[in-house]
């Protein structure tokens, strides 16, 4: 099957939209190479600013730009979230502007760079930010989904990103923002995944399908607005429960589902993520086996082992 980083995915279709869209606009904090916006750059240069080591400046420069009529994409890590909150949650989200952020390089597949640029927490705050749209795409096709749905939508959205290359799914799946996605239909555990995880899990029904477990894989690509509903109807049928996140089980996918199923008797829910603990240095695959996150792990979890 082939593989992409859905980094990648990113910067080739951020280029070719700007070919036939010229309110496209990036804004890049001198990580052109990685965040992979050298291909618009190389494609459109009058449009492409480096704004240097200055992510706060950046935010607010596209903000600015937003005011004109411009579509502005920020990129960075999704580490350095954080170190421009103030300025997505006052000039972005607070007056709703019409500006998008596709950060790169997210939780522990990011590997040997090691626990201080793992971005484990960027879910938490964006799905905190009044007015904003989250998107976790799981490949290269649905990236270029979330990236078309994010120019539709009039106002601030979130798309996280990965450095890992991950397998473009040759199956047809239908994208609607904000609903759930089945991939795979089964009549026993259920695992909600979502970004670089959705390939581990369905990796691991397989597993479990050797087991004699019959695991329904659903793929959450967006965690705001959450699909509450479409999980209360799952969950009608399927009373166990997995969230499956590469991200702090504090805030992101875990909770999100949790919020949506409080209500409901009977069913129970297990949270398989970062148990709030910082990542560390490694190869992105010893680190999804550390960690439980790999396609052994979750289907041992789910075997109760």
């Amino acid at each position: 099957m082939e593989k992409k980083a859905t980094r990648v995915a990113y910067g080739e279709y951020i280029a070719k939209l700007g070919d036939t869209n010229d309110k496209l606009v990036v804004l890049d904090a001198d990580l052109a190479g990685a965040t992979m916006t050298q291909y618009f750059k190389k494609a459109h240069p009058e449009r492409f600013f480096d704004c240097g080591i200055a992510e706060a400046n950046m935010v607010d420069l596209a903000a600015g730009m937003s005011t004109t009529g411009l579509v502005p994409f920020c990129s960075t890590f999704a580490v350095f979230a954080g170190r421009c909150l103030d300025q997505i949650r006052n000039t972005v989200c607070y007056p709703k502007m019409n500006v998008k952020f596709a950060f790169t390089h997210a939780g522990i597949t990011l590997g040997e760079d090691g626990g201080s640029h793992q971005a484990l927490e960027d879910i938490a705050l964006m799905r905190s930010m009044p007015n904003m749209t989250v998107f976790i795409p799981c490949d290269a096709k649905e990236t270029e989904r979330c990236i078309d749905a994010a120019v539709e939508i009039n106002g601030p959205v979130y798309i996280r990103l990965a450095r890992l290359p991950s397998p473009i799914f040759e199956m047809d799946m239908p994208f609607i923002p904000g609903k759930l996605n089945v991939l795979r239909d089964g009549a026993d555990e259920l695992l909600l995944c979502c970004g670089v995880m959705v390939s581990e899990c369905m990796e691991a029904a397989e597993l479990l399908a050797a087991q004699g477990k019959n695991v329904c894989v659903v793929n959450c690509h967006t965690l705001k607005p959450f699909d509450e509903e479409g999980l209360r109807e799952l969950a009608k049928t399927h009373k166990n429960i997995y969230t499956v996140e590469e991200h702090n089980v504090i805030g992101g996918l875990g909770d999100a589902a949790a919020a949506a199923l409080v209500n409901m008797d009977g069913v129970k829910l297990t949270k398989l993520g970062m148990q709030d603990v910082f990542g560390e240095s490694g190869k992105p695959a010893d680190l999804l086996r550390k960690y439980k996150l790999d396609a052994q792990g979750i289907a041992d979890t789910v075997m109760g082992k």
